[in-house]
């Protein structure tokens, strides 16, 4: 064909030349995309459950569950934490003393050799040899692999030499036929998969290989743009490499994107809970704040931060809308979120409706009835306190003002969702500390909206959130930040101290003291026991009562008081009746005494940064000078890392950060908690701009189609589905 008539037909046809199967006929790229899927591809045999494998048994896959892995699917996403290179295989003749290394040979003789030694009973001996000479090869504590060395069968070994032979850490039959793995656990780049006691890491990488072959049946859950935009390979070429690569970089490119894919799946499932609750249901439109708020404004005795302004307006329009507001307000440490929550609530009851507070526990619950009750002095509207240890007659006297609308605002605990609760018109709810909450508990906060119709909820929560959890744990949150703090708030100086210290760190103190400033000494976290915390902040307290304090008044506070106790505690150091108030963990939010100065704390190094940071907020509030002495035990290196960021760092956001990347986001906003993601591969927040791309292509995405549900889409959502549940339970959590 000349170029001119090659021309001519390129012109006549479709630049494609694709042609339909039997008739020829050309097919346009519009119509080819029309044309549906009809491959092989079946997802549905991942679900089947591991037994399915070859060496899967009743005993090893309960084995299995242990780790999450319950059917195929699971173990293809239970990608290997970590490989070893094992490419180059050499020769016997080659190895010297401490080589590591994997040969090819083939047995000439073996024996079993008895011992008797502790953690010892059996040692394998093999006479071995290749074309270049012969070695001797042993196996501890492995007298089967006797029985499968006989004469003339030739095995890859991986291992050492030492002057006794060479040491096996791994091995197997070469040419033991294509039903076999062949060189899985001794060549090329060796996955080694997170195991435990009862299943070994060897285990998991034979039955991965098996996995492996059905890779091709998993969803492609990512739209074929993004992935050529992006350089992502498709997911089944990413299951099969991230397992068996033939190369690191293989391994990390496929392991990044499988971690987008997590990632952009979870932006997903928070898209659709949220776009779901939206269409559901309504809520009642507030109006404006009007004259109660800006009189209550004009009574303050400061005026709000650019922040809180600002935070004023965002709020004040989501709740004119009738979608139901879901914001989270977070701040740096003392920079007045209860301010914000209450200009909200006023708001409320200015449109004729009422608004409750939850707190996870009756100590922060009652610290924020004192705290609204000192921001209210101005304004008396009506609001009551609501927990577990409400002497009944109290209870049933609120549970009547709330039913009949007599009662503005209500503060409470999970006592505030049981069901003889009702409210009369609630329209806004202010959840603080909401990743102590779980979905359930919320959603039955939710149902006591007015007329079927879902309140408005504020979200709070006093440790600063860093981005990568912002985008995770709250994703379907919009966001309010403050970061200014109110006038008069100064810089604390910080230390962290050993032992050798302490006498001077109670002289400073005692100084103080004398000065008439107060302290704070704070003891140990007990990991889950509020009572062995209790125990120990008395018994430091009748301590430094007889010895360090002794010409000092001495208050003690902590959460297995009862509220009437811990009240007057918390009244006599305000009213400065106490010099020293020693205490749990229990101060780590609401409290504000402008006239302390100094804060100790005890076992600083079990407490996370977030926490350390939230317990030094409890000073610098006033015009004195004021100090953190922190007492820990930094002979880890993690330990001593984050005494010197707490040290170093004033700003809570960028100190939640540093704790995010040294404990993990499972530890962040402390155990775990319903609403906080568990990740199979995406690690954060070292994957966090993974985490940022897959959002912006998600929200693209929404903009773009309207909805996840699009046709176009294919199957994103049940991707969605099978990885992080129906997004009306907890699986989100999952």
């Amino acid at each position: 064909m000349t170029p001119a008539s090659l021309a001519a037909a390129e012109a006549a046809e479709p630049t494609s030349h694709s042609r339909a199967l039997g008739s020829g006929a050309p097919l346009e790229p519009a119509a080819m995309a029309e044309v549906p899927l009809r491959g092989r591809l079946r997802p549905s045999r991942l679900e089947a459950p591991l037994r399915t494998l070859r060496g899967a048994g009743p005993k090893l896959s309960e084995a299995a569950a242990e780790l999450g892995i319950a059917c195929l699917r699971d173990l293809l996403w239970h990608v290997p934490h970590g490989y070893r290179d094992r490419t180059e295989i050499r020769e016997v003749a080659d190895l010297a003393i401490g080589s590591e290394a994997t040969v090819t040979v083939e047995v000439r003789s073996v024996r079993v050799r008895p011992v008797r030694r502790r953690g010892l009973r059996a040692i394998v001996e093999a006479q071995v040899a290749d074309e270049s000479g012969p070695m001797k090869a042993v196996w501890f504590n492995q007298a089967w692999v006797a029985e499968r060395l006989t004469e003339g069968t030739r095995v890859l070994m991986h291992g050492k030499l030492d002057r006794s032979g060479f040491k096996v850490d791994a091995h197997e039959i070469a040419g033991g036929g294509d039903a076999e793995p062949q060189g899985i656990h001794t060549t090329g780049i060796v996955p080694v998969h997170a195991a435990s006691e009862r299943l070994k890491p060897a285990k998991l990488r034979e039955w991965a290989w098996q996995a492996a072959a059905l890779a091709p049946d998993a969803i492609e859950p990512l739209p074929a743009d993004l992935r050529a935009r992006l350089d992502l390979p498709a997911a089944a070429d990413a299951l099969r490499a991230v397992h068996f690569p033939d190369s690191r970089e293989e391994a990390e490119r496929a392991r990044r994107r499988l971690a987008f894919e997590e990632l952009f799946l979870h932006q997903a499932a928070l898209a659709t809970r949220r776009g779901r609750r939206r269409a559901e249901r309504t809520a009642v439109p507030l109006d404006p704040p009007g004259e109660l708020t800006d009189r209550w404004l004009a009574s303050l005795p400061f005026e709000p931060t650019g922040d809180q302004r600002t935070a004023f307006a965002e709020i004040a329009a989501a709740l004119a809308r009738a979608q139901p507001m879901q914001r989270l307000l977070m701040g740096e440490v003392g920079s007045g979120k209860t301010l914000v929550a209450l200009h909200a609530m006023l708001g409320a009851v200015e449109s004729g409706f009422y608004s409750a507070v939850t707190a996870p526990t009756e100590t922060l619950a009652e610290q924020h009835a004192a705290t609204l009750g000192t921001l209210l002095a101005a304004e008396p509207v009506p609001f009551a306190l609501l927990t577990g240890s409400t002497p009944a007659a109290a209870r049933r006297e609120i549970l009547d003002r709330l039913a009949s609308g007599d009662l503005a605002l209500v503060v409470g605990t999970h006592a505030l969702i049981e069901p003889d609760v009702a409210f009369a018109r609630l329209a806004l709810i202010v959840v603080d500390e909401q990743h102590r909450f779980g979905v359930r508990q919320r959603s039955a906060l939710d149902a006591k909206g007015p007329e079927e119709r879902a309140p408005h909820v504020l979200h709070m929560t006093a440790t600063p959130i860093p981005r990568t959890l912002s985008l995770t744990a709250y994703g379907d949150l919009d966001a309010t930040t403050l970061r200014e703090l109110p006038a008069g708030r100064g810089p604390v100086k910080t230390w962290a101290v050993g032992e050798d210290r302490r006498a001077g760190a109670y002289e400073f103190i005692r100084e103080r003291l004398r000065e008439g400033r107060q302290a704070y000494v704070v003891c140990p976290l007990v990991e889950g026991s509020d009572k062995l915390e209790a125990k120990a902040a008395s018994q430091e307290a009748e301590r430094l009562r007889r010895t360090e304090f002794r010409d000092f008044e001495v208050a003690l506070i902590h959460g297995q008081m009862a509220s009437r106790e811990k009240a007057a505690a918390m009244e006599g150091f305000a009213a400065g009746r106490a010099d020293v108030l020693v205490a749990t963990s229990v101060i780590e939010v609401g409290i504000d005494v402008a006239n302390a100065t100094v804060i100790l704390v005890e076992g600083a190094e079990r407490f996370g940064l977030s926490q350390l940071h939230q317990l030094r907020g409890r000073v610098g509030r006033g015009e004195h000078d004021s100090q953190c002495i922190l007492f820990a035990d930094a002979a880890s290196g993690l330990a001593r890392r984050r005494m010197e960021a707490i040290s170093a760092e004033r700003d809570g956001f960028k100190l939640a950060e540093v704790d995010l990347s040294l404990r993990g986001e499972g530890e962040i906003l402390g155990t775990r908690q319903h609403g906080l993601p568990r990740f199979r591969v995406a690690r954060l927040p070292e994957d966090f701009e993974s985490l940022a791309s897959a959002r912006r292509e998600l929200l693209a995405l929404l903009e773009r189609h309207g909805s996840l549900e699009a046709p176009e889409l294919g199957p994103l959502l049940e991707a969605v589905r099978l990885r992080f549940g129906d997004e009306r339970t907890d699986a989100l959590a999952a």
